[in-house]
């Protein structure tokens, strides 16, 4: 955890200064829960080697182009990465259509659709968390075009990295169905889901902590359950 001179300028305002304070006095905390995300990230990483080799395969066969899908996003501190996901659409799918995917889109995949719903595609990001740029439990992490609009409050999110699930990723789990039935879902989610989701990750800021974290990872596996079993 940075000191306040030390962080970056865009973040060292009014609207950011009341989380830095709340978390600069739970560092401790903040550093175990590092030390955790790289040894659980080892862990998995080593266990799902075989699974994550089938997927590659299944992706390989199932449509053209690479089987990772990477994206520049941000994290902590304004620092820019490319998050590695299994790819879910057709080859630049981003290039063709919205940022954001709504349930009915068509740019994805067979294989595709069975790994959103049962969160699969999000396996790659262990590589992110072992390289320090994302960890488990965090808001997630933002395609820069909607960073570039963010409001001023938002820039606190980057005080901590970007996480795999949050909070706010498990209230907004069917995120896609949400978006389905409007023309303009990009009009629709930075003006109303955005904002919504901005304030569970504020809010789970001002609540940090170790324990929580974990009650959120439990929370994300249930709601991943739930929702293959309903299907």
């Amino acid at each position: 955890m940075r000191d306040w001179i030390d962080l970056p300028e865009f973040m060292r305002i009014p609207e950011v200064q009341p989380y830095w304070q709340l978390l600069y006095h739970k560092r401790v905390q903040i550093a175990a829960k590092r030390v955790a995300d790289f040894v659980l990230a080892f862990v998995l990483s080593v266990l799902l080697l075989l699974p994550m080799a089938i997927v590659a395969v299944l992706i390989k066969f199932d449509s053209d182009g690479p089987v990772f899908f990477r994206q520049e996003r941000v994290t902590t501190y304004g620092k820019h990465f490319y998050i590695h996901k299994f790819r879910t659409m057709v080859t630049n799918a981003d290039k063709i259509g919205a940022a954001i995917t709504s349930e009915n889109d068509t740019r994805i995949t067979k294989i595709g659709r069975f790994l959103r719903n049962t969160r699969l595609d999000e396996i790659p990001q262990l590589i992110d968390v072992l390289a320090g740029n994302m960890s488990f439990v965090g808001t997630r992490p933002e395609a820069l075009k909607y960073v570039k609009l963010y409001k001023p409050e938002y820039f606190a999110t980057f005080l901590l990295p970007a996480g795999i699930t949050s909070k706010a990723s498990v209230a907004y789990k069917d995120e896609a169905l949400l978006l389905t039935a409007n023309e303009d879902i990009e009009s629709q989610y930075l003006h109303t889901v955005l904002p919504e989701k901005m304030k569970i990750n504020l809010d789970a800021l001002k609540n940090f902590s170790f324990h929580d974290d974990i009650s959120v990872m439990f929370t994300t596996v249930f709601a991943v359950l739930k929702k293959g079993n309903r299907k």
